[in-house]
């Protein structure tokens, strides 16, 4: 059953280190292993230096199981392909900072449809620059790696920022949830936890884990 917790820690398994061989089974085996979400990256070769998938991959998904859809859109120009992502079947949709779009107008687009709407800033990129729209978002995804791959080390360097993020939820008065994505495993996932980050994206972790239902359970209780 699709969920959108305030409260619980969410365990997102990242459909990029899945067997794509076997995309609807996997994503069946981590909803049995526990997880919360599926967090699926839409990467254009542009934006970032790698191609994944696109609308027809989240459809799949959508259609296969009843698992919320946690799609990150790490593409040049977000806005143009909101429409086609909702009817894919996404629950929440999450842009970067640094793409080429209007960012509130893209945000009020993705909840206007009907979606969740996400805001993530890469490692290199400032707080500063996310702040005017945090009262458009539902979540905050803050990059832990460079992104475009898959396998990267936790950057410890980013935690400032989520930390800063949890403190401006806390004085504005919001309710994001804040995410981390990159290197997330037990012990990267309770500096991540203990920084103030609530929704954990596990790709390696939980995909190529030998028990992955313990993996999942590990990060939950990190």
């Amino acid at each position: 059953m699709k969920k959108w917790q305030f409260t619980d820690k969410i365990i997102a398994p990242s459909l990029l280190a899945a067997d794509w061989g076997k995309v609807t089974s996997e994503v069946s085996r981590a909803i049995q292993a526990g997880a919360d979400w599926m967090h699926l990256d839409v990467m254009d070769g542009n934006f970032v230096d790698n191609i994944s998938f696109g609308p027809d991959m989240v459809n799949a998904v959508s259609e296969s199981n009843d698992v919320y859809l946690d799609v990150h859109l790490m593409i040049s120009k977000p806005d143009e392909y909101v429409a086609r992502f909702v009817k894919a079947g996404a629950d929440l949709i999450t842009v970067h900072v640094e793409a080429d779009h209007d960012v509130r107008e893209t945000l009020r687009a993705i909840r206007a449809a009907g979606c969740k709407s996400g805001l993530a800033l890469n490692p290199e990129t400032p707080m500063e620059d996310v702040l005017p729209y945090l009262e458009e978002i539902d979540l905050l995804l803050c990059m832990t790696v460079v992104p475009g791959f898959g396998g990267q080390s936790f950057m410890n360097e980013v935690m400032p920022k989520v930390e800063q993020a949890a403190a401006m939820r806390d004085l504005r008065g919001l309710s994001y949830h804040i995410e981390v994505d990159g290197g997330i495993g037990e012990e990267s996932a309770v500096i991540a936890s203990a920084a103030g980050a609530n929704v954990l994206v596990a790709g390696s972790s939980t995909f190529k884990a030998e028990d992955m239902a313990k993996a999942v359970k590990g990060l939950r209780e990190a």
